[in-house]
C-alpha cells in the first residue's frame, strides 16, 4: 500500500492508517491502532533499523483494538510489525519483555524492537507481577515498551470501576494521560521516545471517553519531534542495559536505577517536550487549577459553563495547568505554576494521585499555597472519590469553591440560577420501562444459561454475565460473580458452610482459555461438587467477536479435563449430527440442547467436579458469516398465525429471544416473529404452540413496491446553517446503527473541514440496551469534553422512544435550544418478550416529556417508513437514501429511494 495524498483524492476507510499528512477523523481505538505504524514511519525517516511487536488481551474500553490491528495485517507486515494476541495479559506482557531481551542479543536481526502491550485495568492487575519484573529489567535504547491500559471509571462494561494510575506508579511506570485521540497518538510517540531514553516501560492511561471517543486528528509527520533530554547522571551519560539476571547484586542495581536515574530521565523528558502545559497564566494570578487528560477537557467546559472564558479567567487571576504526565509529577513545571498563587485546586477522578504528589513537592515551602482536591483545607468534601467526572459535576463542585476563594460574578450568577431553577426536578413521573442489555436474537446463552429450578448458579465474565440483569426464573439463583479466571473458586469457600452442596458455574470459552481452566483444576483439588457449564460459542462476543486465543476443540477440552480429574462430561448442542464424525472420549455423551436441564440435573447428582459443554456458535458471528456467504443461509423461516396465537408469552419464555416480539392487534396482544432480526435459531418452536408455522419461501426476491416518491428536483434547497458550534445527541438501541450513524456524521463534518469531538456511550448497550452517541462540531478547535453537558444539545435525535424519554438523557436538552426528532416505533424490550404482563408504555406521555424539553419536536415512525421504502426496517436509523414525507419543520433534502443498503449512500 502507498500513502494517499492529503488532497485531490477521494477519501477511503484506509486513509486513517495510510495517509501521512493532513487531518483525519479517528476514534481513540483507531488512533492507537495507527500508533505502531507511525512509530515505524518515524524510525524509517530517521534511518533506524527497528521492528515492532504488539501483544495483549482484549477488553473494554480497548475492545476492538486487536480487531483493528488484524484488519491492518498487510500494513503491519509492510512495516515489520508482528501482532500476536496473548492468551492472557500476564503472558502477553512477558512476551513484550522478550522483545527487549531480543534487542540485547548478539544474533539480533534488527537494532531494536518497539513493543506495545494492551489490556484493561483488571488485565493490568493480573499482569502486574510480570510488568514489575519487566520494568526492573528495563527497555532497550533502540526499542522501548508501551503499556496501553484501558480504564473504565464508571464500570460501564466492567465488573469493577477502573483506575490504574496508582498501580502504575507503584510499578514504577511513567504514566501519560491523553485527553483525546490526537493526544493518544502524540503521547504514544512521546512514550516510545521516553522509554528509549529512560529504559522504563511507559504507560498510557486510556479512559473510556478517549477509547470510545473520536475527533479530528492531525497526522502530519513533523507534529511530534521528540527532544532527547540531558541524559547525564552524576556526570556520566546514562544508557540503560537490559538486565535479565534477577538476583542480587544485579537486582539492587536495577531497583536503584529504576527509582533513581531512570525516573529522573523521564521527568527531564516531560520537561524538555512540554508534556505538562501551563495553558493560561498572568502576573496577577492568585488561583491555580490543575487537571490531567480527559478531565482537563471536562474542566475547560465546566469553566465555560460557569462563564469563565479565557478573558474572564485573566480578569479573575486564574491559572491553568494541563498535565500530560501524571506520574512522576515533574517538579519544574509545578514550581513555575505555583509561583505567586494563594490557592491551587486539583481536579482528578478517583483517588488523589496528583493532589498527593503536588502537596509533597510544595511541602515546607515558605510561600506554599493551600491545596484543595478531594477535600478543601478545612476538611470539607470537594471532588468525589467515586464514579466518573463530567463537565456538569466539575462545574457543580468547583463553583462554590471558587465563590469562597475570590470574586467571581459569573460564578455567583450561575449559583443563583442553579439554586432557583427546579425544572430538572419537576419532570413528570411516568411508569418507565427501562431498556436494559439483553442477549441477541438467537444467542446460545438464551438457552445455555437456563438452570434447573432452585439451582445455585455462579455468574462469570462474558456476555452470559447479563443473567445478573435478568429474571431469576430464566437463569437460576445467581449467588456470586468473580474476577475473570476465578469462576467456581468461590464455591470452595462457600460450600463447607451451606446446606446446599452443589453449584452450577457458567464459564465462557474465552475465559476458559484465558485462565478459567485453572479454576476447574482448583475445584478438582478441593473436592467440591460443582458443575462447570462451559459455554462454547467460538467467539469472544462481548468485545467484538474475536476467536479466543489458544482455542481448543470440544474433544481436546474434554480429553484434557478428564485427565485433570473431572468426573463426567456431557455435551449439548442444537445439532447433534455435527458430532457423528467427531471422536470424543468414550465416557462423553452428546445430547440435544432440549435436554439441557436434564443434563444439569444428571451432573448435579454426580459427586465431584463435572462439566457440561454447550456447543453452539455465537448468533451474531453466525449472522455475519451468512451475510458474507461463508456459511449457507437456512431456507426455513418461522411465522406465527396471529389469529391462533393467544399471546400467552410461552414462546418468549422458552426461547428468551428478542425476535419473538409482542404486538398489539385488534384482537388483543399477539406474538410476531421479527423476520429482520431473526437469526433462525428455531428455539421458539420448543413451546409446541399451534400458532407456529415453519415455511420455506419460494426462490427469488420478494415482490416489493416502494412508496412513490416526489421528484427530488422539485424540493427546495435547504438553507445552510453553520453555527460556531453544534451538539447532537443520538439515543437508541444497541445494534441498530446508532454508533454507525454517529461515525457517518462525524466523518462528514471532518471532511468538510470542521472540528469534531464525539463519544459513543455503549458499555453493554450493544446487546439490545440503551446506547448514546454525542457529536460536537465546531468551526475552530476547542478544548471541551466530548460528552454533551446540561442544556447543551442542539439536535436530539431519538432512534428509540423509550431511551429518548429517559430523564438522564433529556438533561442535555433545553426548551429554548433543542430540536428533537424522535422515532415512535415500539421496539420490545427483553422484559416484554418473557413476561406477557409487561407492555410498551403509552407513547403520548413519553412524547410529551420530550416536547417539554424541546423548542421543536418532530415524531415519526422510522421503522414503518423504512419498511415502506425499503421493504424492511433494519436500516431505519440509516435511511439516508430514503425520504419519507417530510414532517412540519423538517428541511432535509434527501435523494430518492433505491432498494439497497442505505449505509452505502
Amino acid at each position: 500500500m502507498t500513502p494517499q495524498k492529503a488532497t485531490g483524492s477521494r477519501p477511503t476507510l484506509q486513509d486513517r492508517y495510510v495517509r501521512e499528512e493532513g487531518v483525519l477523523h479517528l476514534t481513540g481505538i483507531q488512533a492507537l491502532a495507527r500508533l505502531p505504524l507511525d512509530i515505524r514511519r518515524a524510525d524509517r525517516r530517521e534511518h533506524r533499523g527497528t521492528a515492532g511487536f504488539v501483544s495483549g488481551y482484549e477488553g473494554s474500553p480497548l475492545a476492538g483494538y486487536d480487531m483493528e490491528l488484524a484488519r491492518c495485517g498487510p500494513l503491519l507486515d509492510e512495516h515489520d510489525i508482528v501482532f500476536r494476541p496473548g492468551v492472557n495479559e500476564e503472558l502477553a506482557a512477558t512476551a513484550v519483555q522478550g522483545t527487549q531481551l531480543a534487542s540485547a542479543q548478539p544474533d539480533k536481526r534488527v537494532d531494536g524492537v518497539t513493543a506495545i502491550w494492551y489490556g484493561k485495568s483488571p488485565g493490568l492487575d493480573r499482569a502486574s507481577d510480570a510488568i514489575r519484573h519487566n520494568n526492573l529489567m528495563g527497555t532497550h535504547p533502540d526499542g522501548g515498551a508501551l503499556a496501553l491500559v484501558g480504564d473504565d471509571p464508571a464500570a460501564k462494561s466492567s465488573t469493577v470501576p477502573g483506575a490504574s494510575e496508582l498501580l502504575l506508579a507503584d510499578l514504577g511506570l511513567p504514566t501519560l494521560y491523553p485527553s483525546d485521540p490526537q493526544e493518544a497518538l502524540d503521547f504514544g510517540l512521546h512514550g516510545v521516545a521516553m522509554s528509549r531514553a529512560s529504559g522504563l516501560w511507559v504507560a498510557l492511561k486510556i479512559v473510556t471517553a478517549v477509547a470510545d471517543g473520536s475527533g479530528t486528528v492531525d497526522v502530519g509527520a513533523g507534529r511530534v519531534s521528540p527532544v532527547v533530554p540531558d541524559l547525564a547522571v552524576d556526570g556520566v551519560p546514562y544508557r540503560h542495559a537490559v538486565g535479565s539476571r534477577m538476583v542480587q547484586p544485579a537486582l539492587g542495581d536495577l531497583e536503584r536505577s529504576r527509582d533513581g536515574a531512570r525516573l529522573e530521565i523521564a521527568r527531564r523528558y516531560a520537561a524538555a517536550n512540554n508534556l505538562n502545559r501551563i495553558t493560561r497564566t498572568g502576573p496577577d494570578d492568585r488561583i491555580g487549577i490543575i487537571a490531567a487528560g480527559k478531565t482537563f477537557l471536562d474542566l475547560r467546559q465546566a469553566l465555560r459553563i460557569l462563564g469563565l472564558d479565557d478573558a474572564e479567567l485573566e480578569r479573575r487571576g486564574v491559572r491553568l495547568l494541563h498535565l500530560g504526565m501524571i506520574y512522576p509529577l515533574e517538579p519544574t513545571v509545578v514550581e513555575r505554576f505555583a509561583r505567586g498563587l494563594r490557592h491551587i485546586v486539583v481536579v482528578e477522578e478517583k483517588r488523589p494521585l496528583v493532589e498527593t504528589a503536588l502537596k509533597d513537592l510544595l511541602y515546607c515551602r515558605g510561600d506554599q499555597p493551600s491545596v484543595s482536591g478531594k477535600r478543601t483545607p478545612d476538611g470539607s468534601a470537594l471532588f468525589p472519590l467515586d464514579g466518573e467526572l463530567d463537565p456538569d459535576i466539575v462545574a457543580a463542585r468547583l463553583a462554590p469553591c471558587l465563590d469562597e476563594l475570590g470574586v467571581f460574578p459569573t460564578v455567583q450568577s450561575w449559583l443563583e440560577k442553579t439554586r432557583a431553577t427546579t425544572r430538572r426536578r419537576t419532570l413528570p413521573l411516568l411508569p418507565m420501562l427501562t431498556r436494559t442489555p439483553y442477549f441477541c436474537s438467537g444467542c446460545p446463552h438464551n438457552l445455555s444459561t437456563k438452570a434447573p429450578e432452585g439451582a445455585a448458579v455462579g455468574a462469570g465474565i462474558g456476555c452470559h454475565a447479563m443473567v445478573t440483569l435478568m429474571d431469576p426464573a430464566q437463569a437460576g439463583d445467581v449467588i456470586g460473580m468473580t474476577q475473570m479466571g476465578g469462576e467456581g473458586a468461590q464455591w470452595i469457600g462457600m460450600q463447607p458452610f451451606l446446606e446446599r452442596d452443589h453449584l452450577i458455574q457458567n464459564l465462557g470459552d474465552g475465559t476458559f482459555h484465558h485462565s478459567g481452566s485453572l479454576a476447574i483444576r482448583a475445584a478438582v483439588s478441593a473436592g467440591v461438587n460443582v458443575t462447570y457449564k462451559l459455554l462454547h460459542n467460538s467467539a469472544v462476543a462481548m468485545t467484538g467477536g474475536q476467536q479466543p486465543v489458544g482455542v481448543m476443540s470440544v474433544p481436546a477440552i474434554a480429553q484434557g479435563l478428564l485427565a485433570e480429574g473431572v468426573k463426567r462430561i456431557i455435551v449439548t448442542t442444537e445439532d447433534v449430527r455435527r458430532y457423528r464424525k467427531v471422536t470424543l472420549p468414550k465416557c462423553v455423551v452428546v445430547w440435544h440442547r432440549d435436554r439441557l436441564t436434564e443434563a444439569q440435573e444428571v451432573l448435579a447428582r454426580t459427586p465431584g467436579v463435572t462439566l457440561l459443554v454447550h456447543d453452539q456458535e455465537c448468533a451474531t458471528e453466525l449472522r455475519r458469516k451468512r451475510k458474507r456467504g461463508l456459511v449457507p443461509e437456512p431456507t426455513e423461516r418461522v411465522v406465527i398465525n396471529e389469529r391462533v396465537c393467544e399471546g400467552c408469552g410461552d414462546c418468549g419464555q422458552q426461547s428468551n429471544c428478542l425476535s419473538v416480539q409482542p404486538v398489539d392487534t385488534e384482537f388483543g396482544r399477539k406474538t410476531r416473529i421479527d423476520q429482520s432480526s431473526c437469526n433462525k435459531d428455531y428455539a421458539c418452536l420448543a413451546g409446541d404452540c399451534p400458532s407456529f408455522l415453519t415455511v420455506v419461501p419460494a426462490g427469488g426476491k420478494p415482490a416489493f413496491t416502494p412508496v412513490p416518491m416526489p421528484d427530488d428536483a422539485a424540493l427546495p434547497d435547504p438553507e445552510p446553517v453553520v453555527p460556531a458550534s453544534h451538539t447532537t445527541r443520538i439515543t437508541g438501541v444497541g445494534g441498530s446503527g446508532v454508533v454507525t450513524l454517529a461515525q457517518i456524521l462525524s466523518t462528514a463534518a471532518s471532511l468538510a473541514g470542521l472540528h469534531v469531538r464525539a463519544l459513543d456511550q455503549t458499555g453493554l448497550a450493544q446487546k439490545g440496551g440503551a446506547v448514546v452517541s454525542d457529536i460536537k462540531i465546531t468551526k475552530e478547535a476547542t478544548d471541551q469534553a466530548a460528552k454533551a453537558a446540561l442544556d447543551e444539545c442542539d439536535l436530539y435525535l431519538g432512534c428509540d422512544l423509550l431511551v429518548a424519554a429517559e430523564p438522564g438523557q433529556l438533561t442535555t436538552a433545553a426548551p429554548a435550544r433543542t430540536v428533537a426528532v424522535v422515532s415512535t416505533a415500539e421496539v420490545p424490550t427483553g422484559q416484554m418478550v418473557i413476561d406477557p404482563e409487561v407492555s410498551f408504555p403509552p407513547a403520548e406521555p413519553l412524547k410529551e416529556r420530550i416536547r417539554a424539553e424541546s423548542r421543536n419536536a418532530v415524531f415519526l415512525d422510522a421503522r414503518r417508513l423504512a419498511n415502506d421504502l425499503l421493504g424492511e426496517d433494519q436500516f431505519a436509523n440509516l435511511c439516508s437514501r430514503a425520504r419519507p414525507t417530510r414532517p412540519a419543520g423538517c428541511r432535509c433534502r434527501l435523494a430518492p429511494s433505491r432498494r439497497r443498503s442505505p449505509s452505502t449512500a
